[in-house]
């Protein structure tokens, strides 16, 4: 089985294609994908329309907790072939992808779906990643908001 795991603060576009194109081994048979999204219209209280965001983070500390993210998901789920946890910073607009959390396993019913999504809710939670909202009702900081999953 093989094991790749890419972990990264980017400047950079996410290019999903590639993010799937790298996970893929002879092996590989599901690859599960968090996409998340700069949103044009958030709905938190009162709709609004967002111009666009930047992203803030301190990318020794924050690729660190990436890593860690995925050394847990590969403790908790020995089936996972690969994993890549990316958070684009910098100035993201409406439609832009912001992260991508992605799981790769040889079957659907490894638990691959389970670990990606323990994989953006455990960013949420300890990654140091900042967030300013410019719209058109101003600018603001929004504080992070996250569920946590199941630590059965």
């Amino acid at each position: 089985m093989t094991q790749n795991t890419v972990c990264a603060i980017s400047d950079n576009e996410i290019m999903l294609d590639e993010v799937i194109s790298n996970m893929a081994a002879v092996t590989t048979g599901a690859v599960v994908t968090f996409t998340g999204l700069v949103r044009g219209i958030t709905e938190r209280g009162n709709h609004y329309e967002t111009t666009h965001l930047v992203y803030e983070a301190y990318k020794p500390m924050a690729e660190k907790k990436l890593k860690q993210i995925a050394a847990e998901i590969r403790g908790r789920w020995n089936f996972i072939e690969s994993i890549t946890l990316i958070q684009r910073v910098g100035k993201l607009m409406p439609g832009d992808i912001a992260v991508v959390i992605a799981c790769s396993a040889s079957h659907r019913d490894t638990g691959v779906f389970e670990a990606a999504s323990y994989g953006i809710d455990r960013l949420k939670e300890v990654v140091p990643i900042w967030k300013k909202e410019y719209s058109n009702r101003g600018e603001s900081w929004v504080d992070g908001e996250h569920s946590s999953p199941s630590r059965n």
